[in-house]
């Protein structure tokens, strides 16, 4: 594994390399990264993963500063996983002079996060424009956890580039709740409250497929979850390929935000 500080030296190392997948990440790297580097591994010659915490995409400074980091660690991990090359860029390296800071998303998609997270999803298109514009490679490897990240940026990405989105399904612990960064940030007695939640939702779905006629009580399942102690932001049902709130039983998914312990959690089943 070869660890790249600047993306000009990782951008010469490569120059002669095709079939590249690329997965950006921001560190704290669990089994859900893990999945992803699995697959780049199995269809691409060789695997590129960044590690940048991008303050861009975040509309909070406090969880900014409170979002989890362990360089050794993930470098450790990143080792098991028979890496590639990994890079570590620094901020004046992914944002030069020619960064473009326009990028916006349209207002059909300031919905779920976009609403609650105002210009968190501009930051998110405005590191991953860096990337593409400024680092050599085939395949970006992506999960469906941020599903709405997920289709945020491959319609940005196939509008501007050739590079080709790769969508890989969501880890989750021990078939319940998506693992996430935040996780970490938890203690194993609150994880439960988390499974727990996750319970809830997929009961929920499984009453919709029967009959989607219990959407009607939704407003009784986000009472039960206020009733474990966390802070719901949303839970909606919209269509899973458009993301349009008008779904029926063959196309519907359920999307969820809360606060637990100040810390906010997304997940979509």
């Amino acid at each position: 594994m070869i660890i790249f500080k600047s993306i000009n030296k990782l951008n010469k190392y490569l120059e002669n390399i095709d079939n590249i997948g690329f997965v950006p990440t921001m560190g704290s790297i669990h089994s859900g990264h893990g999945s992803l580097i699995k697959k780049s591994k199995k269809i691409c010659k060789k695997t590129l993963v960044s590690i940048f915490v991008n303050p861009k995409q975040f509309n909070n400074k406090k969880d900014f500063i409170n979002y989890p980091r362990n360089i050794k660690k993930d470098i450790r991990i990143l080792r098991k996983l028979k890496v590639d090359y990994v890079l570590f860029p620094k901020y004046s390296d992914v944002y030069g002079a020619k960064e473009n800071k326009l990028i916006k998303i349209p207002k059909i998609n300031k919905i779920l996060c976009a609403k609650y997270r105002p210009g968190h999803f501009e930051g998110v298109l405005r590191v991953i424009n860096q990337y593409l514009i400024k680092i050599n490679f085939q395949k970006i490897f992506l999960g469906e956890k941020d599903y709405q990240q997920l289709k945020i940026i491959s319609n940005f990405v196939r509008k501007r580039f050739s590079v080709k989105i790769v969508a890989c399904k969501t880890i989750r612990h021990e078939n319940t709740f998506a693992l996430s960064s935040r996780n970490q940030l938890l203690i194993k007695e609150d994880l439960y409250k988390l499974r727990e939640i996750f319970l809830i939702l997929k009961s929920f779905k499984l009453r919709l497929k029967k009959n989607f006629k219990y959407k009607y009580k939704i407003s009784d399942v986000k009472n039960l979850i206020r009733k474990m102690g966390v802070k719901l932001e949303y839970l909606e049902l919209r269509d899973k390929h458009t993301l349009s709130k008008y779904c029926n039983k063959s196309n519907f998914k359920i999307f969820i935000s809360y606060y637990y312990k100040k810390i906010r959690f997304i997940d979509n089943i």
